[in-house]
């Protein structure tokens, strides 16, 4: 009987793919872009944010800020990870949330426009000032601050871009990062009152 119960727990920690999902049917963990319209009052964000650390769901990103001063809205962009199920379950609770008017999963409703502002401070002399010129150039990063012994570069782009940018950056001096996180909007004349 014992042995019984130990080779199932085996089994079921082998098929298991994500902490979010106890029985997963063998399905892939995804990145998806949710954008939340919420009513711009005290609290909000910490009970969105309450509902993610509640149920054990890590955020990757989390931009938000208001959008509409008249009809006080704000809008939250948040980066999540987790299976097609876990992404679905994640939605209809937010919906749930009294503050929160519109959930929209750029990710699945069409082509969308993803962006990240980082800054980025490198500090160096001699040649590596001059690569660190040439390859910000490259990246269309702009100097926004110059001392004799260091850059603070501004950049904006994918978040593959922002990364690849930095890790071009660590050998020639890399000292401080600052990012804001993915800003998005679905691309098109669509607005984010269409139905999905």
């Amino acid at each position: 009987m014992i042995q019984a119960l130990k080779k199932r727990a085996k089994s079921s920690e082998k098929k298991s793919k994500s902490v979010y999902a106890p029985n997963p049917v063998n399905e892939e963990i995804e990145s998806h872009t949710l954008a939340i319209i919420v009513e711009n009052e005290p609290g909000v964000l910490s009970r969105v944010i309450g509902f993610f650390t509640g149920r054990g769901y890590n955020i990757d990103s989390l931009t938000v800020a208001e959008t509409d001063h008249e009809e006080t809205t704000s809008r939250i962009t948040i980066v999540a990870r987790g299976t097609p199920t876990v992404i679905e379950q994640i939605k209809a609770s937010l919906r749930q949330l009294v503050p929160v008017k519109r959930v929209r999963d750029l990710t699945t409703f069409g082509p969308h426009i993803e962006r990240e502002l980082a800054l980025i401070k490198v500090a160096g002399r001699g040649d590596k000032r001059i690569e660190t010129l040439r390859i910000a150039d490259v990246f269309r990063a702009r100097p926004v601050d110059s001392t004799l012994e260091s850059f603070v570069f501004e950049i904006t782009g994918t978040t593959e871009k922002v990364d690849a940018f930095i890790e071009l950056m660590k050998p020639l001096g890399l000292v401080d990062v600052s990012r804001t996180g993915i800003a998005a909007i679905s691309r098109g004349a669509t607005t984010h009152d269409d139905e999905d």
